[in-house]
Formats: C-alpha cells, structure tokens, sequence
C-alpha cells in the first residue's frame, strides 16, 4: 500500500484511507438506486432495463474510481452525475418522441452521445487543454468554490437527500422535505395538516438528522478518526430503532426478500456494449452537436469545481491554487465516462460528496480504492446499502457542507472582483443544484466586473472565451 499511495508521504494510514472510504461510499450509495430510477421512469421502462442500468451504474463507479485511485493518487470517487443523469433521461424521451423510437432504442442511441464526450475529454485531457481550462479561473473563483460546494452540500443535506414520502387514500404520493416542508411551516400544527400521516416520519427524520450531525461534532471535537462515519451508524441505528418502537415497522423487511444474485443477463441484454449508432444518426446533426456541446460544459465544470473544491479542502493544492496530477484526475474522469457509456448509464463525474471521505482523513488513491471495491460489492449486496435511511447520510453531509465554508477566510473581502462572483457561487450552486453552472456565472461576473472597472486587461483570453461559452449556453436558445 505504501509503495502504491504513498500513505506516509501524503500524512496518512490504511486504516484512516479504509474509513474515509467508506465514508464517502456510504454518503453516495443513495446514486446506485436512484441513478437506473431517474435513468428508467421509477421502473416505468422495464425491469430489465432497471437491472442494466443498476449494475452499469455500480461497474462505471468502480472503473472510474480506480482510475482515480492509480491513476492519480487522489481520494476522489465518482459514479453518474447527478443532474446530468435527470438530463440524460430527457434527452432519451425527447429522442423518442422525434424518432419514433422504443424508450430502449433512445437510450442506447443517447448513450452514444455520453460515448463521444467520453473520447472528447480523454483527447482534451491528454492535450492538457482541460488542465489549462482550469488554470484560466482566476484565482479568487478557485478559492470560493470550496465553500460554493459546501453550501450545495448542505442545501443537499437539509433539502432534497432528507424528506418523507406519503400514500394517499387516492392511490397519489406526495413527498415531504425536512426544511421546505418541517421547519418552512407555519407552525407545528399546520406542518402536521399538511403532511397527515407522514408527519410522524419527518419527525423521526429530523431527530435523526440533528442526532447523527451533533454526534459526528462532538466524536470530531474529541479527535476520534472515523467519525463521519460512527456518526452516520449512530444515526442509522436511531432511525432503525425509531421505526421499530414507534411505528411497529421492521426496518429490515426488504432483506427478507432481496435478492442478492446480480442480474447480468438484464445488464447483457439491455445496455452492455449496446451503443446504437444508427439511431444516433437519426437525431440530427444539429441537435447531436449541441447535446454534446451542453454535456461537455456541464460535466468539465461539475468535475473541475468538485476537483478544485475538494482539494482545496484537503490542502492539497499549491500556492497558485493547482493541484497536483490534475491531469491524471482528469483522465480518470473521461475515463469513467466512456465505461458508463459502455455500459449503459449517463455521464460518470468526480462526485461531490468525496469531500466526506476527504474530511474523514482520505488523501490517496486508497480512499477511492475502498470505495470502488463497495461499488464492485454492491452488485451483490445492494439490498443492504438500500436501508442506510437518507437522514443518516444528511448529518453528514451538512457537517461537511459547514466545514468546507472554512475556506472563505483565504478570499480577499477588500476586493470586489472576488467578492463578487464568490457571492453569486454560493447562492448559484445550490439553487441550481449545479456546480458547472454556478462557475459559469462566477466567471461572466468576473469579466464583466473587470472589463466594466476598466481593468479588462487582467482577464485572460481563456478567461474571456470561457465566459462567452456559458453566456451563449445560457441565453442562445436553439
């Protein structure tokens, strides 16, 4: 291991690289039922689509984190991007609807799509054109987007990773969240008016929450290593135990009827190796160049944000902010990409919450290592990361979300042209749930600024080229 990862150089241990990666396995397991869920219409499009997508999510995770693991030393872990997987399924609808085409045939069409990006980015990266990309973001945008990652990883936490869903007497589901719908109520009782019988659960949810994250602070006050983690277990078995005194219901119900043999034959069937290149063509070229083009720009700023962020956080970059082996980590991710287009899921990223495994003590490739061989297990044992109940994973999440804001005291708050576009990444990334885009807005409001404080000469020509890119993304409706 020493020989691999370089522990000692990096200042760390098998046993502290182990936990952090499980740590940040357990923050994201959520992705591997969700991603084929959004992939596939909740099950909508088929079982067997379902499986596919399920165990091409767990196998792209795994290449891409061990590429990220030997390639580049690094504890970054990946698996399909957020976002970009709910974009990937409109694409194939919509693709559907143009063509004629089954839902499947669309997807394995769209797929080719993911392909191409794949290939783009492992040619820009080998070119270095990607790692200069990230050293045109000035330096003040690099510094703030740590914490911009943070407040998105806490909008996560309190928002969309912890809420309740509730049956209704029409056969209709509602779904409720611990900030919107808990502490955005009124009162306590018209919070309970509108949730019904799910008020019960989201009080359960939120104890759990607040239990798990006061656990974690104190076990990390008291410098216990591992403690993202015990906290998350802590959690886990106070919702568990909630559901049995409380609610009579046995948290372990679905185990009894999991199964625990992974469906290949679906995954063989459906999307392994299944790139369709002559319902590609079908799309049309002009809109195939611009679904690349928007793929590209959202996965290289989501990546680069989460790389520099994260790193950031680690103390793992230099004076002028670059990391090292970025270029490796870049490939890393391009190389994910093209195994899930291989395999049938959307566009593989460098996944946000790494940031757990990094505050957990991970520093090398190890981390991503432990992570990767999860996901390789989670073929297997899927039934049982399915009961880690979300609230768990949100104290988490919302203690490394708090942490990550730290970085703000290395932003000059004199100078406008930092403040400002810092300012619009923090609201940006988690209103728009996208860390590529609240970049995009930091860098036209860094332009703009400069060129409109008649210091239009300190942007780069990247700099400029790089803004002009997001303000045609975002105003150019084709």
């Amino acid at each position: 291991m020493e020989k691999l990862f370089h522990l000692k150089q990096n200042g760390t241990t098998v046993r502290t690289e182990v936990i952090a990666g499980l740590t940040t396995f357990m923050t994201m397991a959520y992705i591997i039922a969700l991603n084929p869920n959004l992939l596939t219409n909740f099950g909508a499009e088929g079982q067997d689509l379902w499986n596919g997508v399920f165990l091409a999510t767990c196998i792209a995770s795994a290449i891409g984190s061990l590429c990220m693991a030997f390639l580049a030393n690094k504890p970054f872990v990946m698996a399909p991007g957020m976002g970009l997987n709910s974009f990937f399924a409109l694409v194939t609808a919509n693709i559907a609807v143009m063509t004629g085409m089954t839902y499947l045939e669309s997807f394995r069409s769209a797929l080719v799509i993911i392909f191409i990006e794949g290939i783009i980015f492992t040619v820009l990266s080998l070119l270095n054109v990607r790692e200069k990309i990230v050293q045109a973001i000035p330096l003040g945008v690099r510094l703030g987007i740590g914490p911009a990652i943070g407040m998105m990883l806490m909008n996560i936490g309190f928002g969309s990773n912890a809420g309740v869903f509730v049956f209704n007497d029409d056969g209709s589901s509602s779904q409720f969240y611990v900030m919107r719908d808990f502490f955005g109520a009124l009162t306590a009782s018209s919070a309970k008016d509108s949730m019904g019988s799910g008020y019960g659960m989201m009080v359960l949810t939120v104890i759990t929450m607040f239990a798990g994250l006061f656990a974690i602070v104190a076990m990390s006050h008291k410098k216990i290593k591992g403690s993202v983690l015990y906290g998350m277990l802590i959690a886990s078995v106070i919702y568990w135990a909630g559901e049995a005194i409380f609610f009579k219901t046995n948290p372990f119900e679905s185990l009894k009827t999991a199964s625990f043999v992974p469906p290949f034959a679906d995954l063989a069937n459906t999307t392994l190796f299944k790139l369709d290149f002559a319902g590609f063509a079908n799309i049309g070229w002009f809109t195939i160049v611009t679904l690349i083009v928007t793929f590209c720009i959202i996965d290289m700023f989501d990546t680069i944000g989460t790389l520099v962020g994260t790193a950031s956080r680690a103390k793992m970059i230099d004076k002028d902010g670059n990391m090292p082996n970025m270029k490796e980590a870049l490939i890393s991710d391009a190389v994910g990409t093209i195994s899930g287009s291989l395999t049938g899921t959307s566009t593989v990223t460098t996944f946000v919450e790494s940031a757990s495994g990094v505050e957990a003590g991970g520093r090398t490739g190890l981390t991503a290592l432990v992570s990767a061989v999860l996901f390789l297990l989670c073929m297997f044992i899927a039934p049982l990361a399915a009961i880690i109940p979300p609230a768990a994973t949100s104290s988490a999440l919302i203690y490394v979300g708090i942490l990550m804001l730290s970085n703000l005291k290395d932003i000059d708050f004199t100078d406008i042209s930092q403040i400002l576009p810092v300012g619009v990444m923090l609201i940006a990334m988690p209103i728009s749930s996208s860390i590529g885009h609240g970049i995009g807005l930091a860098l036209i409001s860094y332009t703009l600024l400069k060129v409109l404080t008649g210091k239009a000469k300190e942007v780069s020509v990247l700099t400029y080229i790089l803004s002009a890119v997001f303000l045609i993304k975002f105003f150019l409706a084709l």
